[in-house]
């Protein structure tokens, strides 16, 4: 921080999305960050979740981390949680597939239904 003004506009962007989830109409998604997850490349699919969901100027959408969720071998993963909705899992992720989820399924609402774990699992 370097100055008062800095601050004001960091408290404003903190209050505005503590407004977001009380609302309950934003979208969710949590990257699973435990050890395998890093290790398989979650670093680099939450960074382009973030990045394009800021180029999009999604004001409804937060990108979170969440722990490891033990199921490594479909690593990296990440859930979208709407309200209303069921939760999608999408696994065996990259940077450039997290940016497609988010160009067709937060944007236009089309799950890609081969990125996700029901599809992997049969």
């Amino acid at each position: 921080m370097k100055s008062l003004e800095e601050l004001r506009k960091l408290r404003e962007e903190s209050l505005h999305r503590v407004d977001l989830r009380k609302s309950g109409n934003n979208t969710r998604i949590l990257v699973a960050m435990g050890t395998c997850g890093i290790a398989a490349g979650a670093r680099s699919v939450l960074m382009a979740l973030v990045e394009e969901v800021k180029k999009q100027n999604l004001q409804d959408v937060s990108v979170m981390q969440t722990g490891s969720t033990e199921s490594c071998d479909l690593a990296p993963m990440f859930e979208v949680c709407r309200k209303g909705e069921e939760k999608v899992t999408y696994v065996h992720m990259d940077a450039e597939k997290a940016k497609k989820v988010i160009k067709e399924h937060i944007i236009k609402g089309n799950i890609i239904e081969e990125y996700t774990m029901e599809k992997q699992e049969k």
